[in-house]
């Protein structure tokens, strides 16, 4: 399959169908597979005999090992998009498919990795950040034998990942790339609107201890809720909805979307935030780190400061703030890699192996 994948590259580029606008029209189809994790102990003390852990692989196995980390509720899939991968893998591009192996895990309780709705419902471990990092490490270095990555890059729940990655096995990576995080406790308005979710499941009536037989509909709510609250950028959304009526609308359309997740895999997914905090180990992290927030994020506001503070107690850290405008997106604007693919290329290429 991925020798296939590379052929059709060659040939879609000798085409010239890989420049430009067509690349993102031609992103390639990922290899699917999945690693299982014998024996998994999570840090409460549980233990899961076999954990699954869904992944996705992109680009020359030979290349520079890359490890790609998603959000919350997400999947590896997020990255497969045009704003991020249409500027990131073609041709010439910072993440070039031929010389950069790319490695889309899904997080322990997400996507097709296990979850609780797989069976244990509420009785399924109460995992955290520092698991999810745990078993993407053992699926590098057991399950696909990487000694070194290149470069690891996470946004939003994945940004913060990235932090524990290069404080918990710094000798793991050349460069860390957190984005849309802060290396700080969980805290603040970014822990509020999450405990509200947590909250608005359990103690929904139709919520049943997890043993529900419908999905309770304080899920879907919430959810629409949470990101209207936190997501979207003040000014976008002013410019969507410059009036109520336009306001009413979006929300309409929001809360009329289809909701296809499962609330306990919902409840446990933000949960899995309460006490994150890699700040301790940012003195070990010996990896260069370029982190890339938005100064329109609701999620982490610069004017707290907390960036400029923490940067200095890591050895080679940089901070590039992207501005805010009606065209950004708040919390979602470095999901849209044409904000920062350039400086970041530039960085990267300079970053010692």
């Amino acid at each position: 399959m991925r020798s296939l994948i590379r052929s059709l590259l060659m040939v879609l580029m000798l085409a010239g169908g890989l420049q430009g606008p067509a690349w993102a029209q031609t992103l390639p189809t990922p290899a699917l597979a999945t690693w299982v994790a014998k024996d998994f102990r999570f840090h409460t003390g549980e233990t899961m005999a076999e954990l699954r852990i869904a992944y996705r692989t992109l680009g020359n196995p030979a290349g520079d090992p890359v490890l790609l980390l998603h959000g919350t509720a997400g999947s590896g899939a997020n990255f497969l998009v045009p704003a991020f991968a249409g500027e990131l893998f073609g041709p010439g591009q910072p993440l070039d498919l031929r010389h950069h192996f790319v490695i889309l895990p899904d997080a322990i309780g997400a996507g097709g990795s296990t979850k609780p709705s797989d069976g244990l419902r509420a009785r399924f471990p109460r995992y955290s950040y520092e698991d999810m990092v745990d078993a993407q490490y053992r699926l590098v270095t057991e399950g696909l034998g990487i000694r070194r990555l290149r470069l690891v890059l996470g946004n939003s729940m994945g940004g913060m990942q990235a932090w524990i990655w290069a404080s918990r096995y710094p000798a793991m990576m050349d460069a860390v790339v957190p984005m849309a995080s802060m290396p700080v406790a969980m805290s603040g308005r970014n822990w509020m609107t999450r405990r509200l979710i947590i909250d608005s499941i359990r103690n929904d009536p139709d919520w049943k201890g997890g043993e529900y037989a419908t999905q309770p509909r304080s899920a879907a709510f919430a959810s629409v809720f949470y990101a209207v609250a936190t997501n979207g950028g003040n000014q976008a959304l002013f410019k969507a909805a410059p009036d109520r009526a336009r306001a009413d609308a979006l929300l309409d359309e929001r809360l009329r979307a289809p909701f296809t997740a499962d609330a306990n895999d919902l409840l446990y997914q933000w949960d899995s935030s309460r006490d994150y905090d890699p700040s301790p180990g940012l003195p070990r992290i010996t990896a260069h780190v370029l982190a890339i927030n938005s100064a329109d994020d609701e999620r982490n506001p610069p004017e707290l400061g907390v960036m400029e503070r923490e940067l200095a107690r890591v050895r080679h850290a940089r901070l590039l703030m992207l501005p805010g405008s009606p065209d950004t997106a708040g919390h979602g604007t470095t999901a849209q890699a044409k904000w920062w693919k350039a400086a970041f290329g530039a960085w990267l290429a300079g970053v010692p192996r």
